[in-house]
């Protein structure tokens, strides 16, 4: 009988000890409140009396060993840098993968508002949203390349901010793509490679069997947000793309 008494008191002096503080008197919740600093608690340790101390010079946050400010701040010594740091020194071959990257991330995050060609006439903007400002008008061709990222990094305007949402690796390759459309849409016969005939298409998108889509000039304009054309334009077929229809007016499957 004294036994089972004993197993029955067993968890109450248990609890009781385990509300001790550290001079051993009791207090239940102690070692929930007490037993610990609060930020900015007065102690008698420190000389400055402060429980919250200020982290030794050149401490990094574990995870965030962003010490390369232009890769992840796209600054130099606090000024936007001009060139783009993972694209300017990169190869060929690595300039090339930056680019197919920068077009991947582009088409998800930005061509919705900014449209596939970069002339503010994504889908969203058709559906009401704030306009954006075209990339190829003189203001945004001449910026610095850290202009770019920073405008990514923290939004501007009514454009959020996709610091948190992309990558900055991701951010300097939407940054090269987005100087590619540039250079595409403004484009000069002498930029044109020796022996390509600047007149003469040379590439054919290939047509899936049994597809009939009209690939001429302005497809898809007004539908895919391509360009500056648009519904009722010379060699548009925007409106027909955005009811489902081809060239021939025959609806889609």
């Amino acid at each position: 009988m004294r036994f089972n008494h004993f197993l029955l008191g067993a968890p109450l002096v248990l609890a009781a000890l385990s509300g001790c503080t550290r001079d051993y008197k009791f207090q239940p919740v102690d070692m929930w409140n007490g037993s610990r600093l609060k930020p900015y608690e007065n102690v008698n340790f420190f000389d400055d009396k402060r429980s919250s101390r200020t982290p030794p010079t050149g401490t990094v946050a574990r995870g965030q060993d962003r010490l390369n400010e232009p890769l992840y701040y796209g600054t130099k010594n606090g000024t936007l840098v001009a060139t783009n740091p993972i694209f300017t020194p990169a190869s060929p071959v690595d300039k090339v993968a930056i680019l197919e990257r920068g077009q991947e991330r582009y088409q998800i995050y930005c061509q919705p508002c900014h449209g596939l060609a970069g002339y503010g006439d994504g889908m969203i903007v058709k559906r009401g949203f704030a306009k954006p400002p075209t990339y190829h008008q003189a203001r945004l061709r001449q910026v610095t390349d850290g202009y770019l990222f920073d405008v990514i990094t923290n939004g501007y305007g009514s454009m959020y901010s996709y610091g948190a949402r992309v990558p900055p690796r991701d951010r300097w390759a939407i940054v090269a793509y987005i100087r590619a459309l540039q250079r595409a849409q403004n484009a000069q016969p002498g930029d044109v490679p020796k022996g390509i005939n600047p007149n003469v298409e040379t590439v054919v998108p290939q047509i899936t069997p049994g597809e009939q889509k009209y690939m001429g000039p302005g497809a898809g304009r007004e539908y895919h947000g391509t360009g500056p054309g648009g519904r009722g334009e010379m060699g548009s077929n925007g409106a027909n793309e955005e009811q489902g229809m081809n060239q021939t007016g025959q609806v889609r499957p």
